[in-house]
């Protein structure tokens, strides 16, 4: 079986510049846009987990641009390591700082706050601990932050992957973290000092590789949702929103996404399944496939099948073909604004006039019918796109929306970790009249951002292990 997962790029020549591509591992969320400093302007995340600060390799950085009327500049930015002043802990090689980044109003003062991974952190416990910094929103934007401790002392890579959600006081605001132990689950009300309400640590559904919160049956309560590593044979890992073995869906998936697609009020749960299957036709899709369960007044059944997309489902551009990784990253985000969610489903993999330049296509929420019908894509080739695909740049590594203008039209956010030697790119493509447009779009280099390093810095994230 052939497996997908960390695409990033090992220098073997400074000199010469020459690369070697390592084999990629698993799926990877977006940084999801938050309103940081309280101007109404959402602000862009841009993780870069494997940035050198203060000549500690691989430390990792996140890049903060700050939303206004006219869009973003690199100019307009602030970058947050854990050498700035009131972040917690020191930058240390290899800690990958920022491989995962999530968003919320965690303490509910009108400030976004953003919760970052640091999956390689050594603690007194253990190498490769992890650990998990929450830093808080306000008038002058990210200033300061506190550690949420995992409560599990032999935890390892604790923060590979983070959701939050604010959806009221108490515990309808949860933030969830994924570790190869399992998952822990906070729940509010949070505070700026580092308190919470209550913490739960759940090792029944196995090493846990991507998380998710929704309201899956319509209670305002959020659940989590988990999926796990790589099952066996399996593509993928098991998918669940019940957390106890034995209670998986059918379907399987290596990243996980939410958002109500087709506008009943109930959240839907989203799986990209990118890797190559063992037997066609029996698990999986040859070039990847995306899974989707509905959510209903009784959630998500474990006996529910799923509804699967892949390239060759009609009105979704291209063909599905071996190696592709369709559904390597997701996002879920009304962006024609329609009062329906849709999906964002990158192919890094994507062979287009260079291998593996990569891909991303749109798939417009339906209130009724198949999914796939309105479905279009992007990638560096497209006219108006800033760059040129080129051999490994995986195009669509993350994916990620938000208004960052303030004028309802969300922007598309795709990154290409493989770009200028594995430094990374982002793409910023412009909310259109109906749909996000590759006129205007933007490109933010490493070296743009201030990160000036010659490879590895991998600006947008990536996998790095």
């Amino acid at each position: 079986m052939r497996r997908w997962g960390a695409a990033a790029l090992v220098a073997a020549s400074v000199t010469l510049g020459a690369l070697l591509p390592a084999a990629p591992a698993a799926a990877v969320h977006g940084g999801v846009p938050g309103d940081f400093n309280g101007d109404g302007y959402k602000d862009a995340v841009l993780p870069a987990p494997g940035a050198n600060v203060s000549g500690k390799e691989g430390a990792g950085a996140v890049v903060v641009l700050y939303g206004s009327k006219s869009g973003l500049s690199a100019g307009n930015r602030r970058t947050i390591t854990q050498n700035t002043s009131g972040v917690p802990g020191t930058a240390e090689k290899w800690d990958a700082f920022g491989a995962a980044t999530a968003s919320a109003d965690l303490n509910r003062d009108g400030y976004a706050d953003l919760v970052v991974g640091t999956p390689d952190e050594d603690t007194s416990y253990a190498a490769n601990a992890g650990s998990v910094t929450v830093l808080w929103g306000s008038k002058s934007g990210l200033t300061s932050g506190t550690d949420l401790p995992s409560p599990d002392r032999y935890s390892y890579r604790y923060g590979q992957d983070i959701v939050a959600l604010s959806l009221g006081g108490g515990g309808r605001t949860r933030v969830s973290v994924a570790s190869n132990s399992g998952s822990v689950h906070f729940t509010g009300p949070f505070t700026r000092g580092g308190a919470f309400g209550g913490v739960s640590l759940d090792m029944n559904t196995g090493s846990v590789r991507s998380v998710e919160l929704g309201d899956f049956d319509g209670d305002t309560w959020p659940t989590p949702a988990v999926v796990s590593f790589r099952d066996g044979d399996l593509t993928g890992g098991r998918v669940y929103t019940t957390l106890a073995a034995g209670k998986e869906l059918q379907g399987n998936g290596l990243v996980a996404a939410v958002g109500d697609l087709n506008g009943d009020g109930f959240t839907d749960l989203v799986a990209g399944d990118p890797d190559e299957p063992e037997k066609a036709g029996v698990d999986g899709e040859s070039g990847g496939r995306v899974l989707v369960w509905y959510g209903s007044a009784a959630g998500i059944a474990s006996e529910t099948a799923p509804v699967e997309i892949t390239q060759n489902t009609a009105g979704v551009p291209g063909a599905s073909e071996s190696g592709d990784a369709f559904g390597g990253s997701l996002a879920v985000a009304d962006l024609n604004r329609d009062g329906l969610a849709d999906l964002v489903v990158g192919a890094p993999y994507e062979d287009l006039a260079k291998n593996r330049a990569g891909q991303v296509t749109v798939i417009p929420g339906r209130a009724s019918g198949a999914l796939g019908t309105g479905s279009y894509s992007f990638s560096q080739d497209t006219a108006g796109v800033p760059g040129a695909g080129e051999t490994d740049d995986f195009f669509g590594m993350t994916v990620s929306a938000g208004d960052v203008n303030k004028d309802g039209r969300p922007e598309l956010f795709v990154s290409a970790s493989g770009e200028n030697n594995s430094t990374g790119a982002v793409w910023v493509f412009p909310g259109g009249s109906t749909r996000p447009t590759a006129t205007g779009s933007k490109l933010f280099t490493a070296a743009s951002v201030g990160l000036t390093q010659a490879y590895n810095t991998m600006l947008g994230g990536d996998e790095l292990f």
